[in-house]
């Protein structure tokens, strides 16, 4: 299987955030992953959520990372989004309560993402998230030791 792997350049500006989701849709239709897949408002959501942090809570240049299935035909496989920054400060997930307005971020990557989890990198950090890509038709839902082949579902 190929693999497209490209790379944003983030300033540290949090107008820098809706720039990266643009730039990252154009690169996942270009994979195959059309604007209106789930796939692709789940790894728009989880880039918003990385760079966010990256340029909110450390001031500093980012860059953003996605490695992506090389060619439309191949339906399966692993998008990977990273975004490495200078800070070496490791990220510091919470739990925010009910009535603040921030400090989810690392909750909803750990919510969405197959796997996420961070490294040092250089003098700073990289941030990375792993989505798993079934192919078409490939949906299965366990429950009470039955499987269930093609089957669409939502997890509440």
């Amino acid at each position: 299987m190929q693999v497209l792997q490209v790379q944003l350049e983030v300033r540290p500006d949090p107008a820098e955030v809706g720039r990266a989701r643009r730039w990252a849709r154009s690169r996942l239709a270009v994979s195959g992953i059309e604007a209106d897949e789930p796939l692709a408002e789940t790894l728009i959501l989880l880039i918003s959520e990385l760079v966010t942090n990256a340029v909110v809570h450390t001031g500093c240049p980012a860059v953003l990372r996605m490695r992506l299935p090389g060619v439309p035909e191949d339906s399966a496989g692993t998008v990977r989004v990273e975004v490495a920054d200078t800070s070496a400060r490791p990220p510091s997930p919470r739990h925010a309560d009910d009535e603040e307005t921030n400090g989810r971020g690392l909750e909803l990557v750990d919510g969405l993402a197959d796997r996420w989890g961070w490294q040092p990198e250089g003098t700073g950090k990289s941030i990375w998230c792993e989505v798993d890509r079934c192919e078409p038709g490939a949906a299965t839902m366990a429950f009470g030791g039955v499987t269930y082949e093609d089957v669409a579902f939502e997890t509440v």
